[in-house]
């Protein structure tokens, strides 16, 4: 039994890796051949802090930092993840999504089941985004079209015309400043999670941003004293936005900064 349980877990840690491996090579080919783009401006430096999930602890202190520096961020709600208690976090129900709103704070999509795109076909994408639709829209009405964020910053060749139709911009990994020739269906983005020293160390990104405008966007997951892998402390994330505030950068959501930076709905 132990001999099958050790060839299970190999066989389950092969199979997480071919998948990454996938996963990669779909989000460099979608890289390589964008089907529209847009002018992301180089005059002006603009930072946005994205949250994917959104634990709690994004909302008690991720957003109060923001708010402490008066700024607002952009968190991406899955609403099947809504409420749920994980070992090492408990993530946002209806009301924490309703706080943030009230507060000012864009809510964006990040589909409704959490699940790689690349493994959903596109009527089981659609039901599931319409899904979510239903879940945010009843917390918070959108003025427009909401913006999204691909869950594990997996894209998919397939579904790129069907998400372009349905969100302003999607937003993946790609650890890049977004500068001048922009696929709004793509955006690239700078994670920021442990170990916290790397951490603290990503105001690298905001002094290359100041250097040479354009748009940086963060995106990490929990804010806390003990943080998940994927998140920070919240003295490392209070450095990062006092250091965008200090360079003279705008911060500002995601939807904010598209207007600011004239990026006007496109007919479709």
């Amino acid at each position: 039994m132990r001999e099958l349980a050790r060839a299970l877990a190999a066989a389950g840690r092969v199979s997480r890796g071919l998948d990454r491996l996938g996963r990669r090579l779909t989000n460099r080919i979608i890289r390589a051949t964008p089907r529209d783009t847009v002018h992301v401006p180089e005059a002006e430096a603009i930072v946005s802090f994205t949250f994917d999930d959104v634990p709690e602890t994004a909302l008690h202190a991720g957003a109060a930092i923001l708010e402490a520096h008066g700024a607002r961020g952009t968190f991406y709600i899955a609403g099947g993840l809504a409420g749920r208690v994980e070992p090492d976090r408990t993530l946002i129900d209806a009301q924490g999504c309703r706080a943030l709103a009230a507060r000012g704070h864009e809510i964006g999509c990040h589909t409704f089941g959490h699940s790689d795109l690349r493994h959903l076909g596109r009527r089981t994408l659609a039901a599931d985004l319409a899904r979510n639709a239903r879940y945010l829209d009843a917390i918070d009405p959108p003025r427009g079209r909401r913006n999204f964020a691909f869950p594990y910053n997996g894209g998919s060749l397939g579904k790129r015309r069907q998400l372009a139709a349905r969100f302003r911009t999607c937003r993946a990994g790609g650890e890049a400043i977004n500068r001048g020739s922009t696929d709004p269906a793509f955006l690239r983005a700078v994670e920021i999670r442990q170990p916290d020293a790397h951490a603290r160390g990503l105001t690298r990104w905001i002094d290359a941003l100041a250097a040479e405008p354009g748009w940086l966007i963060f995106f990490t997951h929990d804010i806390a004293a003990a943080p998940t892998p994927y998140g920070c402390t919240p003295e490392t994330f209070e450095a990062l936005v006092a250091h965008a505030r200090a360079r003279g950068c705008h911060v500002l959501g995601v939807d904010a900064a598209l207007d600011r930076m004239g990026l006007r709905e496109q007919a479709r």
